[in-house]
C-alpha cells in the first residue's frame, strides 16, 4: 500500500505528540527505530541534533521540559540576528525553545509566534512560556503549509528541522514569502542533502519522520526559495547528519 501525504503528516503528528508527552514526564519519545529528529537528552551522547546545539547559558534559562522537547538540528535564534521590537515566527515550534529564546531577544516591544499542528506540543509550549515568565510569546495551531497569519505581518521567519518534515515544501516556502514584510528575512536550520543524492538515496539513509528521507537537496532549496520570490539566498552546511546529508543554515530575504 502506498503512503499518502495525509499518512505522512499523521505519522509526523503522532511521533511528535509522543515526544511532547514524554518530555513532560521527564523522559524521551524518540528512542525507537522510527525515531524523530533526535535529542541528546534521549540519546545520552553528542549528536547532530537536539539540545547540544544550544549553549549552557541558554539551556539554563529555560524550563527542563523545553530542553527535553528540543528536537531540532540547529539553533536558528543564533543565526537570525533578532532585534528589539521585531515580530518573529517559528514554524513547527514544538516545545517552544526557539520561541522563548526569540521572545527574549526581541524584548517586550516585540512578539514571537510559534506555529505547530500538534496539540500536545502546543500545550507543553504554553506551559513552558508560563513557567519561564515569557509574556510576548503566542502559540498558534496550524500547519506550516497554510500559516494562520496575515500577509506581510512578520519580520523574521525561523524554523528548526521542520521544513524537511513538510508534505508540501513549495507551499511552505510560498507561505514564508507571503507572511514576511518587505525586507524581512529567514534564518532556518534544516537537514539538507547534497545534490548527488536522489530522493531514493535519501530514503535509504533514514526515515521521513527522522528528518532524513524528506530533506531537500541544496539546489532544490535554493530553487524553491527563488520560486517563492526570495533573494540573497544561502544554504550552508554546518555538520553531517548522515552520509550525504547535513545540518544546514538557510538564509534569504524578501525584496524591500
Amino acid at each position: 500500500m502506498s503512503t499518502t501525504t495525509d499518512d505522512l503528516r499523521e505519522e509526523v503528528r503522532r511521533r511528535y505528540a509522543d515526544a511532547a508527552l514524554a518530555a513532560e514526564a521527564g523522559g524521551c519519545g524518540c528512542t525507537d527505530s522510527g525515531g524523530c529528529c533526535g535529542n541528546v537528552s534521549c540519546d545520552g551522547q553528542e549528536s547532530a541534533f537536539g539540545e547540544a546545539l544550544y549553549d549552557v547559558k541558554q539551556r539554563q534559562e529555560l524550563p527542563d521540559t523545553a530542553v527535553l522537547a528540543s528536537l531540532g538540528c540547529g539553533n536558528p535564534t543564533a543565526v537570525a540576528e533578532l532585534r528589539e521590537g521585531e515580530t518573529v515566527l517559528d514554524l513547527g515550534s514544538g516545545g517552544g525553545i526557539d520561541v522563548l529564546l526569540s521572545a527574549r531577544r526581541v524584548g517586550p516591544s516585540g512578539r514571537a509566534y510559534g506555529l505547530d499542528m500538534t496539540d500536545e506540543m502546543l500545550a507543553l509550549a504554553q506551559r513552558n512560556a508560563t513557567e519561564a515568565g515569557v509574556t510576548n510569546a503566542v502559540f498558534l495551531k496550524g500547519v506550516i503549509e497554510a500559516i494562520p497569519l496575515p500577509a506581510e505581518s512578520v519580520d523574521v521567519v525561523i524554523s528548526n528541522c521542520v521544513i524537511n518534515l513538510s508534505v508540501d515544501k513549495p507551499a511552505v516556502l510560498a507561505e514564508i514569502a507571503r507572511v514576511l514584510r518587505p525586507g524581512g528575512r529567514i534564518g532556518i536550520s534544516d537537514v539538507v542533502a547534497e545534490d548527488r543524492l536522489s530522493p531514493a538515496d535519501r530514503a535509504e539513509r533514514g526515515s521521513f519522520v527522522g528528518c532524513i528521507a524528506g530533506a531537500l537537496s541544496q539546489s532544490e532549496y535554493v530553487a524553491g526559495l527563488e520560486a517563492a520570490g526570495l533573494e540573497e539566498i544561502s544554504v550552508t552546511f554546518t555538520h553531517e547528519a548522515a552520509d550525504g546529508l547535513h545540518g544546514a543554515i538557510v538564509k534569504a530575504t524578501k525584496r524591500a
